[in-house]
């Protein structure tokens, strides 16, 4: 197996779930987990020093669970669009 080069792709949905989850959890007052990763869509790996925009939105929340859209850009080129959900509170 070759080494990547740059940011590992998975850790761009922690990014995303870490970003949603600073909004999620201070709404709640709680802490949080990332439930599950409903859809990723990976358009490549950024280059190593590159500048990445993370964005996240809550588009549903039922309960203690909220579902999550997210987008990772470098520069113009998205590489990451997501959906996931997180639940706020303890397991």
């Amino acid at each position: 197996m070759g080494a990547t080069r740059g940011f590992p792709q998975i850790l761009m949905i922690e990014a995303v779930a870490q970003l949603a989850g600073i909004v999620v959890a201070q709404a709640e007052g709680e802490g949080g987990f990332m439930a599950s990763i409903d859809h990723a869509e990976f358009s490549g790996p950024p280059d190593g020093g590159a500048l990445l925009t993370v964005s996240a939105r809550v588009i549903k929340s039922f309960g203690r669970l909220h579902m999550i859209e997210g987008t990772v850009f470098s520069g113009a080129d998205q590489l990451l669009s997501v959906q996931l959900t997180l639940g706020v509170g303890n397991l």
